[in-house]
C-alpha cells in the first residue's frame, strides 16, 4: 500500500529523472535544474521548429497534472474558441515533448493511478463493504427485459 508520502518521493524521483538529477544534493537544486531545462527549451527553440500539438486529455486530473507539468518548464498552455474543455493546446519544439514532456507526464500519471487506485479501494473495503471486487460473469445472453441505467433513476438527482 502507497502512502502519500511514498507518492510524493516517487514523484520527486520522476521529476529527478527527467531533470538529470542523480544524488540528493541535486534532486535539492530542482529549480536549478528546471532553469536549464527551460534554457534548453529556448535553444532548441531558436534551432529547432516549434509545432503546435494538440492534446486530448478528457480526465480533469490528468488534464491539470499536463498543465502544471507544462507551466513546470515555463510553457504555455492554451485552446481555442470553441475547442472543448478536455483539448489542451502547446507549441513547443517536437523533441522537447517527445523526448521529455510527453514521457515524464506518462510516468507521473501511471504513479498517480496506482496510488489513487489503491486509496480507492481501502477506502471502499474499509467504509462502504469489505466486498469490492467486479460483478461476476455469467453465462448465457442477457434477457430482452432488462433496462440499462446510463444515469441516476427518475426523480434522483
Amino acid at each position: 500500500m502507497t502512502t502519500e508520502q511514498e507518492l510524493r518521493q516517487k514523484l520527486r524521483k520522476i521529476a529527478a529523472l527527467f531533470e538529470g538529477a542523480t544524488t540528493p544534493g541535486e534532486r535539492n537544486a530542482a529549480e536549478a535544474a528546471i532553469k536549464r531545462v527551460r534554457a534548453a527549451i529556448a535553444a532548441t527553440e531558436r534551432s529547432e521548429k516549434t509545432i503546435e500539438m494538440n492534446f486530448r486529455l478528457p480526465d480533469r486530473w490528468n488534464r491539470r497534472l499536463f498543465l502544471a507539468l507544462c507551466r513546470r518548464y515555463g510553457l504555455h498552455p492554451y485552446r481555442y474558441p470553441r475547442q472543448r474543455y478536455s483539448t489542451v493546446v502547446l507549441r513547443a519544439p517536437a523533441s522537447f515533448i517527445n523526448g521529455t514532456l510527453w514521457p515524464e507526464f506518462l510516468q507521473i500519471k501511471t504513479a498517480l493511478d496506482e496510488y489513487l487506485h489503491e486509496a480507492t479501494e481501502r477506502i471502499i473495503r474499509e467504509e462502504v463493504f469489505g466486498d469490492s471486487e467486479e460483478a461476476e460473469e455469467r453465462q448465457g445472453t442477457p434477457k430482452d427485459s432488462s433496462a440499462t441505467l446510463d444515469s441516476a433513476p427518475d426523480g434522483v438527482n
